[in-house]
Parts: structure tokens; C-alpha cells; sequence
């Protein structure tokens, strides 16, 4: 049986954003179940599953995961071959601590500039405290990219984990013109291109719900 994964809008949620990507960009098979934020539908989808009454929610037979670093996990663990984590074992704790503390951490950046796909490129000014968590992001990217990005593009070469995890940020920074320095600029870059977050941007751009919290230019609704 394949996974079950349950999101929410694509514009939006970037904790849904996360195991998507990790298991597309992997190519293990699941399908997607999408409930709207905020709809009749959301909650009562929900209920019952046992969890926070937030996605992601994975669902594989009788086992119910939620948050979207423990399913990255879960699905790391059922499938190996797909190198979710480097095989290095100081590669694979490096990974695993970057991928704990953005689940964990940056709540200035994550408040003063939500996710939003849809919105164009626009630089907007950013505070001290949201300029600590850029700067701690970078230098985390920086460092794992020195020392373990030289088989490919991506923080630990190829495509993995940590990049799921980090993927959201990645987008806030390009659509809010956030300054960065070269290396993490063009790791911006190779998100944007991965084809799984291509398909993902793509499917989002095609969606009509508009939610108020993430549109920071609220009532204006940028497009």
C-alpha cells in the first residue's frame, strides 16, 4: 500500500511543503490528500487520527505520523536506498542537527515572512531579530556546503532530508528579496530548480484559496 499524505494548500503550508518534497524528490510512491486550511473540511479530516489537528499527516496501514521532520524520518527509516540522510556518518549527524534545529528554531523569520508562492518577488524590510535567524540559516548552510555539498548542489551534495526541511526558507528569502551571501544564494537557486519543487510551485500557482494571515501585504493580495 502506498503512503497516504495529507497537506494542506500549496501556496502556504510549508510544514506540508517538507515530507512532499522529501518523498517526491526520493520517488517513493504515495498519494496526496489536500484539505484546505481553514475549511469546514480541515479539521473534521482530522479528527480522530490522533495527532496535533495539524498537517502534515502521513498514513502508512495502521500507522499515523504527524510533524514533518518525524516523517521524514519514519519514511528515511523505510526506505534507506533513497539516501533521505548521508550515508557519512558525520555528514548524517550534521544533517540531522540542521534539520532538528529549523524544525525547532527561527520564529522571527518564520512570523515576519510566511511562505507564500504566489506572491511576487518584492523585497520588504526585515528587523534585527529576523536578521539573526538569516544569518544562522546561511552560516549553517555555508558550513555544510564546505564540508559536504561537493558531490552536487544541494547541503550534503545530493538531495536529501535537511534540503526538505530547509526548502520553505528557501522560498521566503527569494520572495521577500532577502539579501544573502553568494553560497546561499545559490542554493536558493537549486531549490527553485529541483524538478519535485518545480511540480509543487507549479500545482500551487494554480490554487484560489487565499489566506489572510499569510498574505503580509494583507488586504492587498499580491499576484
Amino acid at each position: 500500500m502506498a503512503y497516504r499524505l495529507i497537506i494542506a494548500n500549496k501556496t502556504y503550508s510549508s510544514w506540508s511543503l517538507r515530507p512532499w518534497l522529501a518523498l517526491a524528490a526520493a520517488d517513493i510512491p504515495f498519494t496526496e490528500e489536500l484539505v484546505p486550511l481553514g475549511s469546514d473540511a480541515f479539521q473534521a479530516r482530522l479528527a480522530g487520527l490522533g495527532t496535533a489537528g495539524r498537517v502534515p499527516v502521513l498514513i502508512d496501514g495502521e500507522a499515523v505520523v504527524w510533524e514533518s521532520l518525524a516523517i521524514i524520518s519514519y519514511v528515511a527509516e523505510r526506505h534507506p536506498e533513497a539516501g533521505l540522510w548521508p550515508q557519512d556518518p558525520l555528514a548524517r549527524a550534521m544533517a540531522q542537527a540542521i534539520s532538528a534545529e529549523m524544525h525547532a528554531s527561527f520564529g522571527a523569520l518564520r512570523n515576519a515572512l510566511p511562505m507564500n508562492l504566489a506572491r511576487p518577488v518584492e523585497p520588504r524590510p526585515i528587523d534585527a531579530p529576523v536578521r539573526k535567524d538569516v544569518d544562522r540559516i546561511c552560516a549553517l548552510w555555508t558550513a555544510a556546503r564546505a564540508r559536504f555539498g561537493g558531490a552536487g548542489p544541494f547541503l550534503f551534495g545530493a538531495f536529501g532530508a535537511a534540503d526538505a526541511m530547509y526548502a520553505p526558507v528557501a522560498t521566503r528569502l527569494r520572495t521577500y528579496g532577502v539579501a544573502l551571501d553568494p553560497v546561499s544564494a545559490v542554493y536558493v537557486d537549486a531549490i527553485h530548480a529541483h524538478p519535485a519543487f518545480v511540480r509543487w510551485r507549479e500545482a500551487a500557482l494554480q490554487e484560489s484559496w487565499v489566506v489572510a494571515e499569510d498574505e503580509i501585504d494583507w488586504p492587498t493580495v499580491k499576484r
